[in-house]
């Protein structure tokens, strides 16, 4: 918009400003989104599981890094914490160490490795078939019903470890 301007004119001036107003219209556009998916989510569902990603390492991958920053991670795990407290919800945070990918949601068998370019889970004990997002949110979702899984459970201002059992309610007061 602005590459023949000349730098300091009325017309480098006007395309700044419009640049401006467009960076300014996406922000609020991505805030928005964020916070009605945040809402719907602690409103509708009683139990949210997500997992503790390592941010810093993924802007680390410069392939990875313009995605993960337009994404706001942190910005949807806070206000995700702060609405299911308000709606009465739990967030269920998986650890970070948890395999996730790795792991066969259908058999339980963990593979050795799985690398980023591999974007279909096969299992070599079990041969079931399936997308590695698919597998790994299975196996966020029996974490979250598991009844001797460590996961942390946001609870008030602060988040903890807890072990957490079947059938138990971690009230939010």
């Amino acid at each position: 918009m602005n590459r023949h301007k000349v730098k300091g004119s009325n017309n480098w001036n006007k395309a700044q400003r419009q640049i401006a107003k467009l960076h300014f219209k996406i922000a609020n556009i991505r805030k928005d989104t964020l916070h009605k998916l945040t809402t719907y989510l602690a409103k509708n569902h009683g139990q949210i599981v997500i997992e503790d990603l390592n941010v810093s390492g993924m802007m680390a991958n410069h392939k990875l890094a313009k995605a993960v920053q337009d994404m706001g991670f942190y910005e949807f795990r806070r206000q995700l914490d702060y609405k299911t407290q308000l709606y009465g919800s739990e967030l269920i945070i998986a650890d970070r160490w948890f395999p996730s990918s790795k792991t066969c949601s259908n058999c339980g068998y963990k593979k050795e490795s799985l690398s980023l370019t591999e974007r279909v889970f096969e299992c070599e004990q079990c041969h079931v078939v399936c997308g590695r997002d698919l597998n790994a949110s299975l196996n966020l979702a029996s974490l979250a019903v598991s009844s001797t899984v460590s996961a942390w459970v946001v609870d008030s201002a602060d988040t903890t470890t807890v072990k957490q059992e079947v059938n138990v309610k971690f009230a939010h007061e």
